[in-house]
């Protein structure tokens, strides 16, 4: 069993997430083939030198699962690109790229953030390409930490403004921004997360049949996306009582 899970926006203003994260990590995640984590995973991150007593209490908790035998994979998200070789090191896991192609049970199965996938979005964009630029990470990192939490704050800010000025089908995927994807890394299986609007959606791509599972995000509750030999299996739980709703509880 593998589990698949995204925009945790870890932060220690919201102790009822961060409770429910350990929960999956002491319960079925101790026993799971892999856990992917794709994006967002916190709400912020400066800089793996930047950590704080909260991030590195996660970071122990990951190297904890890692050390009992699952693998552990983490992508970038909008939130946390700055994540880096240091922090991935120490928790024991090993850092994705986005998009990422990966073998799920036999199925070759495309793993991506999906914020890439909102092309409409065209403000969001240019800033995504100057954020992700080699240079700009690198002049990023070195920044004074003072200053690195300033740009944060006002980055994030910035972010939910725009995002309740944007209509709906601006901040989503691109429709045909999605079959394009999948038929470049010929895949008829996608898992994304980003826009908060978890679903299973049924695609056709040529003549077969494909795939896209958007995972939701964790606000009122959990969501994880569990693949076993049944095939995929996407749910909710309740952070009061954390038990995925799927086959096996």
């Amino acid at each position: 069993m593998i589990l698949l899970i995204s925009d945790l926006h870890l932060e220690e203003e919201r102790p009822d997430i961060t409770r429910a994260f350990l929960d999956l990590l002491h319960g079925r995640a101790r026993g799971a083939q892999a856990l992917y984590i794709l994006g967002d995973f916190f709400e912020a991150w400066i800089g793996d030198d930047g950590m704080s007593d909260f991030q590195r209490s996660i970071c122990a908790a990951l190297r904890e699962l890692s050390d009992s035998g699952t693998p552990i994979f983490i992508m970038h998200g909008n939130r946390d690109f700055l994540i880096g070789k240091a922090f991935c090191k120490a928790a024991g896991a090993t850092l994705l790229k986005d998009p990422s192609v990966v073998q799920l049970y036999g199925e070759p199965v495309l793993l991506m953030h999906g914020d890439s996938l909102c092309t409409r979005d065209l403000g969001y964009m240019k800033l995504r390409r100057i954020l992700r630029n080699p240079i700009v990470l690198f002049i990023l990192r070195h920044l004074p930490l003072r200053t690195r939490h300033r740009l944060a704050r006002k980055l994030r800010s910035e972010s939910r403004t725009q995002t309740r000025m944007k209509t709906n089908d601006i901040v989503d995927v691109t429709p045909e921004e999605v079959p394009r994807v999948m038929q470049q890394f010929g895949v008829r299986t996608l898992v994304h997360g980003h826009t908060h609007r978890p679903a299973i959606h049924k695609l056709q791509i040529g003549d077969q049949a494909a795939k896209r599972i958007v995972l939701g995000d964790w606000d009122k509750q959990g969501w994880a996306l569990q693949v076993d030999g049944q095939g995929f299996q996407l749910a909710a739980f309740d952070f009061v009582n954390p038990q995925l709703a799927l086959p096996g509880n």
